[in-house]
């Protein structure tokens, strides 16, 4: 996967470097946290559909906030984007599962991978300290466990989506301190 360069709960982080950690851990947990609550809301058609899916779709957004300052406005809202596009494919994707829809699962799923190279490449260009490969590798593997997790909801599998999900959760710290190292080091906070 990746190597992980610095604890982020080192002592030797200034303020700065720690509210960065503490704030994209905690965007990349939101990320995963409103996508389980999109899952099981959509697996039970319960009636909070419409707010979830709302504070789910503000993830990037609040992404592209502390992006902004860094890298521009250009590069932030391409990022938004493309995080805004790989939770409308998974939100297909669900659905479709639901549906039992096959077919359409499958398209969707290239389209979702195939988004997932597009963001990795991106970030890789963004960051010379960001690989695109250890990227492709986070988020194919983040994808691969969302859809692990939704089918176990979806077929009610309780005890081993919330597995899935604890593996995830801890994916998606790993994925804020890759983001955070990487700022870090570029630009020498």
């Amino acid at each position: 996967m990746y190597e992980r360069k610095t604890n982020c709960f080192d002592k030797s982080l200034t303020s700065k470097q720690q509210q960065l950690f503490n704030t994209l851990r905690r965007l990349w947990v939101e990320h995963v946290m409103w996508t389980r609550s999109f899952i099981v809301s959509t697996a039970f058609n319960l009636g909070d559909l419409e707010y979830v899916t709302k504070r789910l779709l503000r993830n990037p957004a609040d992404f592209t906030e502390l992006l902004k300052p860094l890298y521009g406005a250009s590069a932030a809202a391409r990022f938004q984007e493309l995080l805004t596009e790989h939770l409308s494919i998974a939100g297909q994707l669900v659905n479709a599962a639901k549906a039992g829809n096959t077919a359409a699962a499958d398209e969707l799923r290239k389209k979702w991978y195939a988004n997932a190279d597009d963001m990795a490449a991106f970030l890789s260009e963004m960051n010379p300290f960001w690989c695109k490969k250890a990227w492709q590798t986070m988020l194919n593997d983040h994808l691969k466990m969302t859809e692990n997790e939704a089918e176990q909801i979806l077929s009610g599998k309780n005890e081993a989506s919330i597995s899935e999900f604890d593996a995830i959760q801890k994916q998606a710290l790993e994925m804020g301190d890759y983001m955070a190292n990487g700022i870090i080091r570029q630009f020498r906070l």
